[in-house]
Parts: structure tokens; C-alpha cells; sequence
């Protein structure tokens, strides 16, 4: 479990010593360095990956080049020297992608093997998408790789048809099954928060990501679902079954509430901190839906807002107990 100090109140108000303030700044001052190594190494894996698609585009010479940086990666992972430990689990996060990319490209016929013959589908998009997640997850293992946990989870989000794209400074989201992406997902992050209670702090930080990955993507199915609603006439045989938007709006707001309270008692901040983003997306997207895009409805609901954060700061706050206090 993370927890988050204030090292300088903390030493202020008498509750920790010098000597400790000292030695925690210290330590927090490592893993802030350890968070922006990770940063510039998953940026630099990407583009490399990319890159190499891009410059290499028979499915072929990507695969033998993904299998070779495979084969080392596992080799060094096994079995080289500590020091090596990080360029290994460089060469098994850019084999995954180049492998991953390959299948992808190869199954829609965009890449063909060695550029010889005609490209043909070989399975549907989605089935592909579910194999990268499994390769990705499988890796990521291998690795201890959070960012290979969390491209698996995405993966499994892009083969229920999801995605998002960008043009001409226009952002897009497509959530094709609203419905079956809120089940999947919570069910995942449900599982995967339960599973990483039990696990060793290495394989609890995977969990840890595949968990909020998971939630964040069910929010995304409620947004689109509290919008335009689900058809399950797929999933219902006989007449048409359907999911209605006010139905999702209010399933989604009620579940916010029930985890923001069990994230506050259980100093989940990151859970939080979502529910708190999502529930202010939730709330002006009802808002507008239903009162209009007008200033005064924003300052109305700006208010709104503010009120209800002051009412919770209300609740939440205690009495300011000194350590004097405590003493007595």
C-alpha cells in the first residue's frame, strides 16, 4: 500500500524527528527517480516498436526480429548478471510489441509474410486483439512489466470493438458494447484487486495495475452507456432488448458513490481520486444533457458542484487532533 506524507507538517507538528524526516525524503526521492526511468523507458520501448513496423513492414522480418530480442531477453531474464536486468526487460517489452504488432498487421492482411503473395484476412480483428492481450499478459509476467499488464487490459478493450482516435484537434471515443465492457471490466478489476491481496509485493503491482486499468475502462463503458444506452439483442434471444441511457446514468452514479465511500475508508486514494474525476464527467454530462450548454446553467453547475465538495470536506474532516493531545 502507498500512503502519501506530508514530511514537513509531519516534522512541524512534532510527529516525526529530523532524523526520520531526512531519511523518508531520501527514500521518496528514489522512487521519484525510478518513476521517470520507467516513464522515459516505456515512451522510448514504444516509439522503437513503432518505429521498426514502420520501417519494416513484412510480418516476417518483424518476427524474427521480435523472436530474437525475445530469446535474449528471457535469457538474460533467467539467467544474466543483475546489472543486465533492466536491458532484459527492455528486449522482452520490445519484442512483445513488435511481436504483438505483427500478429495484428498479418491477420488483417496489411502485412504480408515476407512480402510474397497476396494479403488475405486470416481471423477477425478481435480475435487478434485477444491474442496481443494474451502474448502481452504472458510477458508482462516474464518481465514484471506494469506497462505490458496494462496494453493487455487495453487490448482486451480494443477486441470488444473499443478505441479512440484523433483528428484535426477532435478527440473521439468509440465504445461499441457499453454493457458487456461495464461487466468485463468490473468483473476484472473485482478479481484482480482481490487476487493481489494474497500476491508478493511484485506480482501485487501487476494486479494493482491490471485493477485500476480495468476500472477505468468500465467508467468509460458507463459514460457512452449513460449517453446513448446498449442494445442486448445479442445477448437476449427473442424480442429486442435494450438498456436505456437514464437506466446507465443511474447505475453508474450510484456505483460511484458506493466505491468512493469503500475508496475513503480504505485510503484507496487512487480509487478516489477516479471517482472523483468520473463523477464530475458524470455530473456535467448530465447536466448538459438535460438543462443545455448555457453559462448560466455552467455557473449553476459549478455551484452545484462546490457545494456538494463542501458538504463532503464537511463529513470527512475531524477535529484536528495535536500530538499534545494524543499525550493526554
Amino acid at each position: 500500500m502507498k500512503v502519501v506524507l506530508d514530511l514537513s507538517r509531519l516534522l512541524d507538528e512534532g510527529t516525526i524527528t529530523r532524523g526520520e524526516h531526512d531519511r523518508l525524503a531520501v527514500l521518496g526521492r528514489h522512487d521519484t527517480g525510478l518513476v521517470l526511468v520507467n516513464v522515459l523507458v516505456g515512451f522510448g520501448v514504444i516509439a522503437v516498436g513503432l518505429g521498426t513496423v514502420a520501417l519494416v513492414p513484412s510480418a516476417l522480418v518483424g518476427a524474427i526480429i521480435g523472436g530474437i530480442l525475445m530469446a535474449t531477453g528471457v535469457t538474460l531474464k533467467l539467467s544474466g548478471p543483475p546489472h543486465l536486468a533492466i536491458l532484459s526487460t527492455i528486449c522482452i517489452l520490445i519484442a512483445s510489441l513488435l511481436l504483438g504488432a505483427g500478429l495484428v498487421l498479418l491477420s488483417q492482411g496489411v502485412a504480408t509474410v515476407g512480402d510474397v503473395g497476396d494479403a488475405h484476412i486470416l481471423m477477425p480483428l478481435a480475435l487478434a486483439f485477444g491474442l496481443v492481450a494474451v502474448l502481452f499478459g504472458g510477458c508482462a509476467a516474464l518481465a514484471r512489466s506494469g506497462l505490458l499488464a496494462g496494453l493487455a487490459t487495453l487490448l482486451l478493450f480494443a477486441a470488444l470493438g473499443g478505441s479512440s482516435y484523433y483528428d484535426a484537434a477532435t478527440y473521439g471515443l468509440q465504445v461499441t458494447e457499453p454493457f458487456a465492457t461495464v461487466v468485463l471490466f468490473s468483473a476484472l478489476a473485482l478479481v484482480a484487486h482481490v487476487l493481489s491481496r494474497g500476491l508478493a509485493p511484485q506480482w501485487e503491482r501487476l494486479a494493482t495495475i491490471v485493477a485500476r486499468v480495468a476500472l477505468f475502462l468500465a467508467n468509460l463503458g458507463f459514460w457512452v452507456g449513460s449517453l446513448w444506452g446498449d442494445d442486448l439483442g445479442w445477448l437476449v434471444h427473442g424480442p429486442l432488448f435494450t438498456i436505456s441511457a437514464h437506466e446507465f446514468a443511474v447505475a453508474w452514479a450510484l456505483l460511484l458513490v458506493a466505491t468512493g465511500l469503500w475508496a475513503g475508508r480504505t485510503d484507496r486514494r487512487w480509487v478516489l481520486n477516479l471517482v472523483a474525476v468520473f463523477g464530475g464527467i458524470h455530473f456535467y454530462t448530465q447536466w448538459f444533457e438535460w438543462v443545455g450548454a448555457t453559462p448560466g446553467s455552467l455557473l449553476l453547475g459549478g455551484l452545484v458542484l462546490l457545494t456538494c465538495a463542501i458538504l463532503m470536506w464537511r463529513l470527512n474532516h475531524g477535529p484536528d487532533v495535536t500530538p499534545a493531545q494524543h499525550a493526554a
